[in-house]
């Protein structure tokens, strides 16, 4: 299932998540610093959503009160709430 994520307040500017059931098949990060956010996509990949939740929450840039790992994280709790609302 794709599932598609605008990020708030971080130079990344979209997210396409691939998933399948509850597990990350791929992303595509779209901006933001490209070596960095392609260490996260292979550091992700194959994990499960939870996992990837409790270890990249809370991050933050600088002095920015989020990061590009915490909008992964907010994606995906966003994934999660969508997907139990459909239940």
């Amino acid at each position: 299932m794709k599932y598609e994520y605008i990020p708030k307040g971080v130079c990344s500017r979209k997210y396409i998540f691939e998933i399948e059931k509850n597990i990350i098949k791929d992303v595509t990060i779209i901006g933001g610093c490209p070596g960095n956010l392609a260490g996260i996509r292979k550091l992700i990949t194959g994990l499960k959503i939870d996992d990837i939740i409790e270890k990249l929450s809370g991050i933050r840039c600088g002095f920015r009160k989020t990061s590009c790992p915490d909008q992964i994280a907010k994606a995906l709790l966003n994934f999660k709430e969508k997907q139990k609302a459909q239940d």
